[in-house]
């Protein structure tokens, strides 16, 4: 598997000049790669694939000298970046979904590179990039695994990341169990299980919506191109780094508690971006991040030998998880009141109970298809 491991860098002024320098390169080449494929369309009526356009970076960097230091792999990198850009936007007008065609980067809008393994090298709590200087790093854990590349981010305040790509990465030693629960997830809680845990919602956006709110109005009465503006844009990034910052914290380690304590977990499988249109719940819904959560979930399962089931939301909060009794209730009816067996328990336990009934189902229907296939195969 392969996992990416996040440390914070310090460097001197000299290293954050060329940094800075390799990002206006790389921005400067995407655009005119992007510039390139639109002309070639409009003229000609044809496309570019990434292996073109890395073919020409030979050529380029000798008509171009100012792009002789900066790494090869590095600019590859940059036209690849471009073509997953359009990728992605053909993969979206296939779909039928709204998508925008690939933009030109701005300064704000291209703030990393990525280095592979030729031109760095790791010397204890240092990394040394050729042409490019030395960081000192503060890993919170060690690095595991063979690192593959490596990516050098600059954030909008001003501070400076490098996540080592890595895989061959050992599964964490967390003993087996026979434990399963299903997980509810909400927005008066952020989630509740099927043994009756509840953890609160910490709604970290709404709790500093007033901070933000007051620094946006601050910064929409500041002039273009002025200093004080370009300050109170940096309390607006902080602001919101602020509260990502804590998102994260929050919801790794409550992930890490199902982890730890459940062999498997069963979750919904929410179709979000559709429930995010509701104009009414949209900002409590961006707010608790269930997506990342489930990814989380996902991914963590991945390194630890657990699995994470996905069960079809419809009827987990409606259906009885006593009698299996059909009990229609509208969102206001926080109470599950059952007429025919008198179950009385909270609605959001009642699902929980339910996404763990709906997941071992669909478990024991996988366990039985595997089975038939394997007898077929012999």
């Amino acid at each position: 598997m392969i996992r990416t491991f996040k440390s914070k860098i310090r460097i001197n002024k000299k290293t954050e000049a060329n940094c800075l320098h390799w990002l206006a390169m790389c921005r400067t080449l995407y655009n005119l790669a992007l510039e390139q494929r639109i002309i070639l369309w409009k003229q000609s009526r044809k496309s570019m694939s990434y292996y073109d356009q890395a073919y020409q970076l030979s050529e380029f960097k000798r008509e171009f000298p100012d792009f002789k230091f900066i790494d090869a792999q590095c600019l590859r990198d940059s036209v690849f970046r471009l073509d997953k850009a359009y990728q992605g936007f053909f993969r979206g007008i296939k779909n039928g979904e709204k998508v925008g065609f690939p933009r030109f980067k701005s300064k704000s809008r291209y703030d990393s590179f990525t280095l592979y393994q030729n031109s760095w090298k790791l010397e204890g709590k240092y990394l040394i990039v050729r042409n490019l200087g030395r960081f000192k790093l503060f890993l919170s854990r060690p690095i595991e695994g063979t690192i593959k590349t490596i990516t050098i981010k600059r954030t909008p305040t001003n501070k400076w990341f490098v996540s080592f790509s890595c895989n061959n990465i050992l599964n964490n030693g967390y003993p087996k169990t026979d434990k399963e629960v299903g997980i509810d997830v909400g927005i008066k809680n952020f989630c509740v299980d099927s043994e009756g845990k509840v953890i609160g919602n910490p709604k970290y956006y709404e709790n500093s919506l007033k901070v933000l709110l007051r620094r946006q109005r601050a910064l929409s009465r500041k002039k273009k191109g002025a200093q004080n503006r370009e300050d109170a844009k940096l309390l607006v990034a902080k602001t919101h780094e602020k509260i990502t910052n804590q998102r994260k914290d929050f919801l790794h380690k409550t992930a890490n508690y199902y982890i730890e304590n459940y062999q498997t977990i069963y979750i919904e499988n929410l179709n979000i971006k559709n429930m995010i249109k509701n104009k009414y719940l949209s900002r409590n819904i961006a707010d608790s991040s269930w997506g990342m959560f489930f990814d989380f979930l996902s991914y963590k399962a991945e390194g630890a030998d657990r699995e994470v089931i996905k069960v079809k939301p419809q009827g987990t909060s409606q259906i009885c998880s006593g009698c299996n009794e059909k009990v229609p209730k509208s969102l206001s009816v926080r109470i599950h009141k059952c007429p025919n067996c008198g179950l009385i328990l909270d609605r959001d336990l009642n699902a929980a109970i339910n996404i763990k009934t709906f997941g071992q189902k669909v478990q024991m229907l996988n366990s039985i298809c595997c089975l038939s296939e394997n007898y077929r195969s012999k």
